[in-house]
């Protein structure tokens, strides 16, 4: 398990950012890193998300953050249910405002800012319930 990129103390500021962002609408958020990527990218990214089960949400709205950091590689995959209901460039603004954050080198920065700009523009079409349950784990995971 890999950790360097980022303190314990860093890992729970990201770890808020995804509970914030959950405040906001049902979509579930993970975040995954890893030190490289060999592969394409998105393939890599749709992998960790079915070994995290992250198809098993009842709304299929899970997303997930991927990124390879020595690599300097990074995707943000959203599952069926929302795939079904936005637009093809539903991604692309927290994107560049990611890739942008991290070419200066400030990944915390540009991970939490992007968790917490999917939640905000998540709750339109995936609004919180009263009930809502977490379904996944707030908690980076990693490769």
């Amino acid at each position: 398990m890999s950790t360097q990129i980022f303190s314990p103390e860093q890992q729970d500021l990201i770890s808020s950012a995804i509970q914030n962002a959950e405040n906001q609408t049902s979509g579930e958020i993970r975040v995954h890193l890893e030190k490289t990527c060999s592969g394409n990218v998105l393939d890599r990214a749709a992998r960790v998300f079915s070994d995290l089960e992250m198809h098993k949400t009842e709304l299929r709205n899970g997303v997930l953050f991927y990124l390879a950091y020595e690599d300097r590689k990074f995707a943000i995959l959203g599952d069926a249910g929302i795939n079904s209901v936005v637009n093809e460039d539903f991604w692309d603004g927290i994107k560049v405002k990611m890739q942008s954050k991290f070419r200066s080198g400030h990944f915390l920065e540009g991970l939490c800012e992007g968790v917490e700009l999917a939640g905000s523009q998540l709750k339109s079409s995936f609004p919180r319930a009263d009930d809502d349950k977490n379904e996944l784990s707030d908690k980076i995971s990693f490769g």
